[in-house]
């Protein structure tokens, strides 16, 4: 049953991922694009941004997340939808499919309703395992008659 329950977990999972990218993975362009590190206004520190070209106009993202490193002038790759290239992406495993807020809320959601699951069936009341001792399954015939 744990095989089936992790199969089923990871093509829901999986199906999730695919179809709720933002921007959109089937809809969207990738372009080539280099890091920089510039000051942010807000808050004063230096942050790496992705600078790429849509048409005719610059662009730069944020191009900051948990575990990526990044250093003056790496190359990336960038994901836009065409009606809104500002709103792009660093296009990559670890940032654009695999999130750490989806994954460890996937991974909590997963043990609470396994836990669940075995709550409700770990202790059946008497007259449950009674009924379930008693079951006899009925012969049925492979083909049924007409006159029946």
């Amino acid at each position: 049953m744990n095989k089936l329950v992790f199969i089923l977990y990871l093509v829901c999972f999986g199906c999730y991922i695919l179809f709720t990218r933002q921007p959109d993975y089937f809809d969207g362009e990738k372009v080539p694009a280099v890091i920089h590190w510039s000051v942010d206004s807000l808050t004063k520190r230096s942050i790496p941004k992705a600078l790429y070209r849509a048409g005719l106009k610059n662009y730069a993202i944020d191009a900051r997340y948990v575990f990526r490193n990044w250093a003056e002038g790496d190359k990336a790759e960038v994901i836009y939808e065409t009606n809104a290239p500002a709103k792009g992406a660093v296009y990559a495993w670890w940032g654009y499919w695999i999130t750490w807020g989806e994954l460890v809320g996937s991974v909590l959601l997963i043990i609470a309703l396994f836990q669940v699951a075995v709550s409700v069936t770990k202790n059946p009341t008497p007259e449950a395992l009674i009924e379930q001792l008693d079951y006899k399954e009925e012969r049925k015939p492979k083909y049924k008659r007409e006159d029946e």
